[in-house]
């Protein structure tokens, strides 16, 4: 009887002794807890469809590109995109938050643009795509890093942002070789982004710029030294007459 009653004190106390690691590697296994805030599946969203595009257009790049560097960077961009897809696709999961399987309507309207280009065409209007689209991108991962709540998710930013702003580093000085135009690249004044100057910008309007008559250039009557005053057109000086006496 004292044998039975040993026997289940030891097993009472090998129960109690796993309860800890049972419950330690349940929290360990258990799904994200709190659900993403709107901000952070949003992003999570956002992003996957960026390099969903990326992808596609990198590809493009590489079938149709006629410059070579066009080619090169085209490469890149789907190594790089296709790195961090898995990133994203992996937190995705774990958070519980659906992603898209296509990129949007905008993107989708590039893509289609750039498959009826060819040749130099192509190259420039790929270029100039891109340049946005990786600006926008990199205003996306700040947009998230600032108020994005969830730590899984806002590391997913962190990881793309120095990619991201590499590539748009690379697509400058692309286009600059190219003679593609950069948005947001000051002009030769200093000041603003070239644009094509449209009717009464950038040209002087009549009467703008001008002196216009009677300002800025001296009119006929100007006062000889020691008068006073500014005499109008045809208006001749009064000479006193001699005093008869």
């Amino acid at each position: 009887m004292l044998g039975v009653k040993r026997l289940a004190s030891l097993a009472g106390l090998i129960v109690l002794s796993l309860a800890p690691a049972t419950a330690a590697h349940s929290a360990m296994s258990a799904p994200h807890a709190a659900a993403p805030s709107t901000q952070d599946q949003q992003f999570l969203k956002a992003i996957h469809q960026v390099n969903l595009m990326e992808i596609a257009a990198g590809n493009l790049a590489q079938q149709k590109g006629a410059n070579q560097q066009v080619k090169d960077l085209g490469a890149r961009f789907v190594t790089d995109h296709t790195q961090l897809d898995q990133t994203v696709q992996n937190t995705a999961k774990s958070v519980g938050v659906g992603l898209p399987n296509a990129p949007n309507a905008e993107q989708e309207a590039v893509l289609k643009q750039l498959r009826g280009l060819s040749g130099k065409a192509f190259d420039t209007q790929w270029v100039s795509s891109q340049l946005t689209g990786h600006a926008q991108a990199v205003q996306l991962v700040q947009s998230e890093l600032a108020q994005g709540v969830d730590s899984m998710v806002k590391q997913v930013a962190q990881d793309a942002l120095p990619v991201l702003q590499a590539h748009h580093e690379a697509l400058i000085a692309l286009a600059q070789r190219l003679g593609v135009t950069v948005p947001g690249t000051p002009s030769p004044s200093g000041t603003g982004t070239p644009r094509p100057a449209t009717p009464g910008t950038g040209t002087p309007t009549p009467g703008t710029g001008t002196p216009t008559p009677g300002t800025g250039t001296p009119t006929p009557g100007t006062p000889s030294p020691g008068g006073t005053g500014t005499q109008g057109p045809g208006v001749t000086p009064t000479v006193p007459a001699p005093t008869v006496s």
